[in-house]
């Protein structure tokens, strides 16, 4: 595959870091029994990330279904940690030796003594979720990425972490890329680090995400991949430079609006694997689609189903029953969550790993725009 790849880059050949696709934190918890139980002592909205109480809250239970996962390292000599690359949130945070918590006892964690260049601080990050809080310290060291080296990177090593949920998370850490506007205690996000260094050769990253294989889905920094863009790239300004907020016109079933029918907003977010919305249009879609109210629908009737539209800048981009319908030996289900929405801040959609599964998705910050090309 070739690469845009320009000579700012000599000794960066393959600025793309894979992505493997893993039992996600919802699967594992219940395989072990604990997800009814957990969901009961902790409801939560997912809606509570994108409106937090504080510019530290950054509420994490969208993880639940997180599945795509990759590796980077930390310290000299390096220290490999696998993370979610989300474009939800700004930090980077790793689990550390000075973590108590039995979430980060089956985990990797990073130790600065290891490490000849780490700087401490002694600046203190707190980040409240729905569970408890992620507390821990502020810290510089090199960050690699995929082979580009961030030196210097502001990040955080945690001293405790919520819930005994964690324990059973198929990652250690987050790797947040949004806008620096919703960093929490002011920490420069890693791709802001990697433009101001210029460590990539365009401030653009894209993000391929395979449908059903284990290997083959990345993150690719400062390139396009052409093979990838063969139908067109459609380009979407952004609306909000905190998350990737877009502007949505509606969203359709065989030709019918069926919700967003004024305009609303959409959080492209690689960081939520289902595709969220306000919990009205989720009743009106089940609706729609012959399912029951908790998503679940026969098997047998799959084939039949219709695409979901979403109407974006004029454009139509359609996502299958192929992408939307989760099959398991027992039932089906939709891939769709209800979120509770502040009233005042209209209705809000997250595109999360569902909808990006049908479309190679180019997150452009030197424009602040979206870029959204199908795949075939």
């Amino acid at each position: 595959t070739q690469l845009l790849v320009t000579d700012r880059l000599p000794s960066l050949l393959h600025p793309r870091i894979p992505l493997r696709r893993a039992k996600s934190l919802r699967q594992s918890l219940r395989e072990h029994g604990l997800l009814n139980r957990y969901l009961k002592q902790h409801p939560y909205n997912l809606a509570a990330k994108y409106f937090p109480t504080s510019s530290s809250a950054e509420p994490l239970q969208n993880y639940l279904n997180t599945e795509y996962f990759g590796t980077i390292s930390i310290g000299t000599p390096a220290q490999e940690f696998t993370v979610i690359f989300d474009t939800g949130s700004s930090n980077l945070w790793v689990p550390s030796v000075y973590c108590s918590s039995q979430s980060c006892s089956n985990h990797k964690r990073f130790n600065p003594a290891d490490s000849s260049t780490f700087i401490s601080t002694n600046d203190s990050l707190y980040i409240a979720y729905g569970t408890g809080s992620m507390t821990g310290v502020l810290g510089y060291d090199t960050v690699t990425v995929t082979g580009i080296e961030v030196i210097n990177q502001i990040f955080g090593l945690s001293e405790t972490e919520p819930g005994d949920f964690f324990y059973y998370a198929p990652f250690d850490g987050i790797l947040g890329l949004a806008f620096p506007s919703i960093a929490s205690s002011g920490a420069t996000p890693v791709f802001d680090n990697m433009m101001a260094e210029g460590l990539v050769a365009k401030d653009l990253f894209s993000v391929y995400l395979s449908k059903n294989e284990q290997s083959g889905s990345f993150v690719l920094f400062g390139a396009i991949d052409p093979f990838y863009t063969t139908r067109g790239i459609t380009w979407i300004p952004l609306s909000a430079e905190t998350y990737w907020q877009i502007t949505m016109d509606s969203v359709s079933v065989n030709g019918k609006s069926v919700a967003c029918s004024l305009g609303c907003q959409a959080i492209v977010d690689t960081g939520t694997s289902l595709l969220a919305m306000p919990n009205g249009a989720l009743s009106t879609i089940l609706r729609t689609l012959g399912a029951s109210s908790n998503g679940e629908i026969d098997c047998k009737s799959v084939s039949m189903l219709p695409d979901v539209v979403f109407h974006i800048n004029g454009k139509a981009f359609p996502v299958s029953p192929s992408a939307y319908v989760m099959e398991s030996s027992r039932f089906c289900s939709l891939g769709f969550e209800g979120m509770n929405v502040p009233t005042e801040s209209g209705e809000l959609w997250i595109l999360g790993d569902i909808f990006i599964h049908e479309y190679y998705v180019i997150f452009n910050r030197a424009k602040n725009m979206v870029g959204l090309s199908p795949l075939p």
